[in-house]
């Protein structure tokens, strides 16, 4: 048995898919369909189970059989919104939920992978996973790296997997009930179909006008890196996990134009709410990754828009 916290989420539910597919194990779902459209992404997979994240926490505290014959805890739950300030929830989603996870995964030998964050980052120019690059510019940033250092300081036993990985910039199917934290390809798709326009910022924190740049990931390449610690339980740390390139959103705005073969750039005024908060350029460095074995190939800019896509009903 496998568990995935957020299974019916966007990197969630593809994981879910994956793990059906390759491990043949059952997948027990842990998520809050508080925004039932959300079932969509699970309802054309045969999981084993459904719990209610507030009832599955609950029955974790108070009874850790709920864990027996569990093999590994995919833990990609989580209140993902870069513009929610209100700490209290938030630490209490990402961080107090997390930790009572990864404490009752220990007490049972469960093996423990969990989703961070390049949020952790923040407006860092060097971004390997090392202490000093670390200075969050929001508190959802700041919530992911206090259980990174959670995760650094607690005494592990020998022999149980706790890996975790800092996403950078995922995109992909099922992802349309992210909102306004789905990735940019969604929301240019959207744009282009509606009105033939993509909106990207002017010039800020000293790029031109849509030159800002992100590390883009295709949640495929995701799940891969998932598997790959499934299948190599010796293997524990905090990992980047990117492309080790990053692409500027005029790049990308063009890559969506291309596909659809109509569509037209404009560029509108930075946000000034934005101005603090935002990462400009990320690029992870994933080299720690490559050190501890991972070989798998990432999906480039121009393929993973083609398949995204290609495939996308929304």
């Amino acid at each position: 048995m496998l568990i995935v916290t957020g299974g019916a989420g966007f990197i969630g539910s593809n994981l879910v898919r994956e793990l059906i597919d390759k491990t043949g194990e059952k997948v027990l779902v842990v998520d809050d369909l508080s925004n039932g459209k959300k079932y969509q992404n699970i309802s054309n997979l045969n999981i084993s189970d459904y719990l209610d994240y507030q009832e599955f926490i609950d029955s974790v505290d108070k009874n850790q059989s709920l864990l027996k014959g569990v093999k590994c805890i995919f833990h990609q739950g989580a209140c993902t919104d870069t513009t929610e300030w209100d700490g209290r929830y938030m630490m209490k989603t990402n961080f107090t939920f997390s930790k009572k996870l990864l404490h009752a995964s220990i007490e049972s030998n469960v093996r423990f992978i969990y989703a961070s964050s390049a949020a952790v980052y923040g407006s860092s120019k060097d971004f390997n996973e090392h202490e000093d690059n670390e200075d969050p510019l929001n508190v959802y940033g700041y919530s992911k790296l206090l259980f990174d250092q959670y995760v650094r300081n607690i005494k592990k036993s020998k022999g149980h997997q706790i890996a975790g990985l800092r996403y950078f910039n995922v995109y992909g199917p099922g992802e349309k009930f992210k909102k306004s934290m789905a990735s940019v390809i969604h929301h240019f798709n959207s744009q282009i179909k509606k009105n033939g326009v993509v909106n990207l910022f002017k010039g800020s924190h000293g790029y031109e006008d849509g030159e800002q740049r992100r590390d883009f990931i295709f949640v495929n390449d995701v799940c891969s890196v998932n598997l790959w610690l499934y299948k190599n339980s010796h293997i524990s740390g905090i990992f980047n996990l990117g492309t080790g390139t990053s692409s500027s959103f005029n790049q990308v705005a063009k890559e969506v134009i291309n596909w659809h073969k109509k569509g037209t750039i404009n560029y509108i005024d930075f946000p000034e709410d934005l101005i603090d908060t935002y990462q400009a350029h990320t690029k992870a460095n994933i080299d720690h990754l490559r050190k501890a074995g991972y070989e798998g190939k990432f999906t480039d800019i121009h393929d993973g828009i083609k398949q995204y896509l290609d495939q996308i009903v929304d």
